[in-house]
């Protein structure tokens, strides 16, 4: 299941939230993929603009794969802002339905705590 929230802001204002709102949770954004730019390199084109943000919490990163390594199959955690209706969708995968698909136990809470978080950072960045 995903949650999303729509920002009359364009995608570069929400980026800057974004960076802020992560920090104040403890989150660090990884790394940050520009799908419309690798798509015109190869030739194709999105039209709109579309980033998509891996962030993760290192404490409850370390956590979960204390306590079950295949969990890295679900991090670190996305958020996606594309734009859309003049202005942009922040999106992402609600961490506790990206852990239910996987059949991990011993996860859960710490799943949802870390969906709170993300959650949080979506609608600061909004």
């Amino acid at each position: 299941m995903t949650y999303s929230k729509h920002s009359s802001r364009n995608p570069e204002e929400v980026e800057v939230r974004l960076r802020e709102a992560a920090t104040r949770h403890k989150f660090g954004i990884l790394h940050v993929h520009d799908l419309r730019q690798t798509l015109n390199s190869k030739g194709i084109e999105l039209g709109s603009e579309c980033r998509v943000y891996d962030v993760c919490n290192p404490q409850a990163a370390s956590k979960a794969l204390h306590t079950e390594m295949r969990v890295s199959t679900v991090l670190p955690c996305r958020i996606s802002v594309f734009s859309e209706n003049q202005g942009c969708t922040i999106a992402t995968v609600r961490p506790t339905s990206l852990l239910e698909a996987t059949g991990l136990d011993g996860v859960a809470a710490l799943a949802e705590e870390v969906e709170r978080e993300i959650l949080a950072i979506i609608d600061e960045a909004a």
